[in-house]
């Protein structure tokens, strides 16, 4: 399946297989068909954190050479004035990350100076310190900058850039990486389930009787280049649960509606607080649960996701909502139909119970 290369302006433009997953049955049809494809009486869950300009340029403080600068990506939300950050060698989006070269290896107490990507830089702009690296990933920093609140948020937005990948053609603007609803800046990138639906489909699924709900999820990095460091994504993710959201899903089960999540970060956000607390609690956490075949969703009935390839880890996420035949089955008539992948390609909605 070819990778979708660049954003489409007009969101409607997607197109969506919907997957009966028990069933298997697949139906072809469009992001504007998605309020045909539920019921009345359904609630569908988004995250609503916009992403931030998450790749930073840098130098070592000590370094007077005019050497290829060092790349960090941020894995999440900022907390005050510190973060963690994933480091890259030399080069950027254009090499993929298996690509790039080793970066040096950063001790604690290096002093790090960041740059903007073109153009002179005012190199006392902002810096930040190495207080921790993860001992299990030499790559996997935390960062303390040297200022916080709204000095450190302007700092960013003028020095940083939107996470991407080689197989994007042209560098991204930060306004085509955000969902319609995008809101606190959270997510080191888009949570990519919800960029096709636009407000026009929304107002048509509360017409048909849909009701939505959110949640603010800090999705991470979705890849590093670093097998060790991949193996241990996602990485544990901050999230915020409305009591708002935590009622509509009370009022959907009693009406016997579907709880139909709007990627896997709203499931990480969900089943995690489920399964730490044993029930939904409204307020902020955290979540370190991982998705797989063996794990059985306690809230979250459907999904609607991205295209992705079965190589990849993500396409090992949905085996919790579908069993892997239904879903290779649902690859390959994707793959004949034309469908494109990764953030910006088509989407995919597992439910049960499709309707006829």
């Amino acid at each position: 399946m070819r990778p979708a290369t660049s954003p489409r302006d007009d969101r409607s433009d997607t197109r969506l297989l919907a997957v009966d997953r028990d069933s298997g049955a697949v139906r072809d049809a469009a992001i504007a068909d998605l309020p045909g494809l539920l019921q009345p009486g359904d609630l569908l869950v988004v995250n609503d954190a916009a992403t931030l300009p998450a790749s930073l340029r840098a130098r070592l403080a000590d370094d007077t050479t005019d050497d290829d600068t060092l790349e960090l990506r941020l894995t999440g939300e900022i907390d005050g004035e510190v973060a963690q950050v994933v480091l890259f060698g030399a080069g950027d989006w254009r090499t993929p990350t298996e690509r790039r070269p080793a970066p040096p290896a950063l001790a604690v107490g290096a002093l790090l100076r960041f740059v903007a990507e073109h153009g002179p830089s005012d190199m006392s702009e902002l810096t930040a310190v190495v207080t921790a690296v993860d001992p299990r990933a030499p790559r996997l920093l935390t960062l303390r900058f040297d200022r916080g609140g709204a000095a450190l948020w302007s700092a960013l937005y003028r020095l940083g850039r939107p996470v991407q990948y080689s197989y994007v053609q042209g560098a991204l603007a930060l306004w085509s990486v955000q969902t319609a609803f995008a809101g606190r800046p959270w997510a080191a990138e888009m949570p990519s389930a919800g960029r096709p639906l636009s407000w026009s489909t929304l107002l048509d699924l509360r017409r048909a009787g849909v009701e939505i709900a959110a949640l603010t999820h800090a999705a991470g990095l979705s890849s590093t280049g670093d097998a060790r460091l991949d193996a241990m994504l996602p990485l544990p993710e901050r999230y915020d649960l409305p009591a708002a959201t935590v009622a509509a899903i009370a009022r959907a089960r009693a009406r016997g509606g579907r709880v139909i999540a709007v990627g896997t970060t709203v499931v990480r956000a969900l089943e995690g607080c489920v399964h730490d607390h044993g029930a939904l609690r409204p307020g902020p956490g955290r979540t370190d649960l991982r998705l797989s075949a063996q794990f059985v969703p306690r809230v979250v009935d459907g999904l609607l996701t991205g295209m992705h390839d079965p190589s990849e880890s993500h396409f090992h996420l949905l085996c919790a909502f579908a069993r892997e035949p239904v879903l290779l089955g649902a690859w390959r008539h994707a793959s004949a139909a034309g469908y494109l992948q990764h953030e910006f390609g088509d989407a995919t909605l597992l439910l049960p119970r499709l309707a006829a």
